[in-house]
């Protein structure tokens, strides 16, 4: 694995804080009705996606990318999660978090999905009824909700929840910049349901590796043998005004993983948004760089092989292709904190909807 250079943050032109809604931002209906149509779309996209077997999840072509993204996921929950923490997972999916949390400790969990066939899984998984789930309960109360996380006040449903210690969305925030109302709102949720000194952590697709590619690209499709980025007729000049960073659509395809529309999220414009909402950076990394600092530390160095992710060390050689590898760049981890002193006064018992066993019953669908 041969490390890349660092993107440029110039690929986007930067813009005063308040000027997001220049020809079209919050609170703005035209094609309102589109976007939440697109995320239905990706919704039933995810629904749609059966729990794997071992053996199919072996045989995955972006196996050790899975591996590799789950190592990451681990970490950022390694540095941050503390026994006891009260959880909010934003788009949860299928629950595949859960048994990091529970290696974490937590001692409660609250998951939000969109997609209804998703949160069922989780609950599943949650139950330790699926083929590849341990048949161990986990040690902490759970609730489930299925709603678009980036439309409904999440507040309203979980005030008797919160304050979280920690909040995360992986792979999954930036289909909330398909407006700013969503973006908005996805943050204005993360902030009022954390405590002070709480954190939001998270994984999204590097908008500036993503824009780099494309002019690099002839046409306005580029990829390699397991994924491929394709813009619309629109970015033909391959130009992004910084007046309007919301809406930026590209069909993103990965081999055995996703099919469906995504957004570009320019991440110094999603820095000062977080900033009105109380919410801090601080970190953020490429995949690249997050693996080769992280790797220097022989907890996650183990953790790595215990995953399989570059192979054992040992016996399997098999590892990360380099199209594989290469898809890993286009991704990058953050770390936020919402501002304040954290509280001295004990927490209230916010556990009480919380249930040692799921039913379909159990899960709450939320109106918007």
């Amino acid at each position: 694995m041969s490390k890349r250079p660092r993107v440029d943050p110039s690929s986007f032109a930067s813009a005063p804080k308040r000027q997001y809604g220049a020809g079209g931002g919050y609170g703005e209906q035209q094609g309102y009705s589109e976007e939440r149509s697109s995320a239905q779309r990706v919704a039933d996209h995810y629904s749609a996606r059966s729990n794997q077997t071992l053996e199919e999840r072996e045989s995955s072509p972006i196996i050790h990318l899975k591996k590799l993204n789950n190592w990451i996921k681990s970490v950022l929950i390694q540095l941050y999660a503390r026994p006891g923490h009260c959880v909010l997972d934003l788009a949860c999916g299928k629950g595949g978090d859960l048994i990091k949390w529970d290696k974490a400790k937590v001692g409660y969990y609250v998951g939000v999905d969109i997609a209804e066939g998703s949160i069922k899984d989780c609950m599943t998984r949650y139950n330790g009824d699926t083929d590849q789930q341990r048949r161990k309960k986990f040690s902490f109360p759970a609730r489930l909700l299925c709603t678009d996380c980036y439309e409904a006040r999440l507040d309203e449903y979980l005030y008797e929840d919160a304050p979280f210690d920690i909040c995360s969305c992986q792979f999954a925030l930036h289909y909330s910049w398909s407006t700013e109302a969503r973006a908005r709102q996805a943050l204005a949720n993360v902030s009022a349901l954390l405590r002070p000194g709480g954190i939001f952590i998270g994984t999204m697709p590097d908008a500036n590796v993503i824009i780099k590619r494309l002019r690099e690209s002839e046409g306005l499709e580029f990829g390699n043998s397991v994924y491929w980025i394709s813009f619309g007729e629109e970015y033909a000049e391959k130009k992004f005004p910084a007046s309007r960073p919301f809406g930026i659509k590209y069909k993103f395809h990965l081999e055995d993983a996703v099919d469906c529309p995504e957004w570009v999220v320019p991440f110094h414009l999603f820095k000062l948004l977080a900033e009105e909402y109380d919410l801090e950076l601080v970190l953020t990394k490429n995949f690249h760089e997050f693996v080769h600092e992280y790797l220097q530390k022989p907890e996650f160095t183990e953790l790595i092989r215990r995953l399989g992710a570059l192979g054992d060390g040992r016996q399997d050689q098999s590892t990360l292709s380099q199209d594989e590898w290469e898809v890993s760049y286009l991704y990058l981890a953050f770390v936020l904190r919402k501002r304040g002193q954290p509280s001295t006064q004990q927490r209230a018992n916010n556990t009480n909807k919380g249930k040692m066993f799921l039913t379909e019953g159990d899960i709450e669908f939320l109106g918007i």
